[in-house]
């Protein structure tokens, strides 16, 4: 049992306890869906000192269990800061415990995997007792998360990055050709939705259970498959609609998504020790040799060796060789692991959308 100073909520917060490597981008890390049932520990020692903006958000809420960080900035210095962290996530009901070891805490899940852990402010109960609370509290494989945050019906998305610190490549112009997509929304951030705008595309967002022939009878011209939360195997509707809706329209998948393509051609997925979540992951794109920086979450990667001679590995990270984008050979499907948005992170992903627009045109090679 470590014994910090508490912040945020007073609730108890159950979870499996990853590390971020990211620098910045605390408030995006916070409301990014991917994090349902997990609790984040930031590598970086001083969070908060640039309070929160609504600009920020990758989500309409706080979906992660927990925040541990080594030092929680009581007073935030910035000009768009509307609020303190601290209130932040007491508004949302997520307990935060700052003043421990975060060096220690980040070697000891990469030595021994992701830890499920309880932020408690319960100082009378026995150790023995609180570890038995965690034994009884569920795994992430155990729930069904991505129905947790799921829109409840379908929407219109029209919105680019409404941000004036929000990037705009040249590679992400409008074209004159306005493509209309459905992008399942399995726990979808906002930058995603805002780059596929910001490509020109007509979105509109579904529920992440939405059967593949109520898409189709829309007609669009395309379908996006968004990140999400848990485990991919648990999400059996999303690889039932995917394997019709590959045979009918162009795909394009991201971090879930990506794995839920996978499945859908027969691959296989498995849990990483610790995952890779931060801004700073090295990848190769093996169509181009091109190496990129990205930001990465996920807990979940597809498994090479599993999948068929009709898939091709497009991606591979730099460091542990894991598997970061797949292609099929007739099909116009691709996907990566990876978070090509970024926020936070790096922008030289930010082509994929563009891949993405190419395959919706016919112009581009189907990768």
């Amino acid at each position: 049992m470590l014994v910090g100073r508490g912040f945020g909520s007073d609730q108890d917060g159950f979870g499996e306890l990853v590390f971020n490597t990211s620098m910045t981008g605390y408030q995006e890390i916070l409301t990014d869906p991917s994090y349902r049932g997990q609790t984040v520990l930031l590598t970086q020692p001083h969070i908060g000192n640039y309070g929160v903006s609504s600009e920020d958000e990758e989500s309409g809420k706080l979906w992660l269990s927990g925040l541990v960080v080594r030092e929680a900035c009581q007073r935030a210095s910035n000009f768009r800061s509307g609020s303190e962290l601290h209130d932040y996530l007491d508004q949302h009901g997520v307990p935060g415990i700052e003043g421990l070891d975060t060096r220690m805490l980040t070697r000891r899940v990469r030595d021994h995997g992701e830890q499920r852990t309880l932020i408690t402010r319960d100082m009378t109960s026995s150790t023995e007792q609180l570890v038995e609370r965690i034994k009884q509290s569920p795994r992430v494989a155990d729930v069904d998360h991505v129905l947790k945050v799921t829109t409840d019906s379908q929407v219109t998305w029209d919105k680019g990055y409404e941000s004036a610190f929000s990037a705009k490549p040249p590679s992400l112009i409008a074209p004159g050709n306005k493509h209309r997509i459905i992008a399942y929304d399995f726990g979808a951030k906002r930058n995603i939705l805002r780059s596929l705008v910001a490509c020109g595309l007509d979105v509109t967002v579904v529920p992440a259970d939405t059967p593949a022939e109520a898409v189709l009878e829309q007609k669009p011209d395309g379908v996006f498959l968004s990140n999400g939360p848990g485990d991919p195997e648990v999400c059996a509707y999303g690889i039932a609609a995917a394997k019709r809706l590959v045979q009918a329209v162009p795909v394009f998948g991201i971090c879930l998504g990506h794995q839920i393509l996978a499945h859908t051609f027969g691959g296989k997925t498995y849990k990483m020790g610790f995952g890779h979540h931060g801004g700073n992951q090295p990848v190769i794109d093996l169509t181009t040799d091109k190496v990129e920086i990205t930001s990465q979450n996920h807990s979940y990667a597809v498994d090479g060796d599993s999948l068929p001679d009709g898939v091709v590995v497009t991606h591979k990270n730099l460091n542990d060789n894991t598997v970061e984008g797949l292609r099929h050979k007739e099909l116009p499907v691709f996907s990566v692991q990876y978070h090509p948005e970024a926020a936070p992170g790096p922008h030289d992903s930010l082509y994929l959308f563009k891949r993405f627009v190419d395959m919706l045109e016919g112009t581009g090679s189907r990768v």
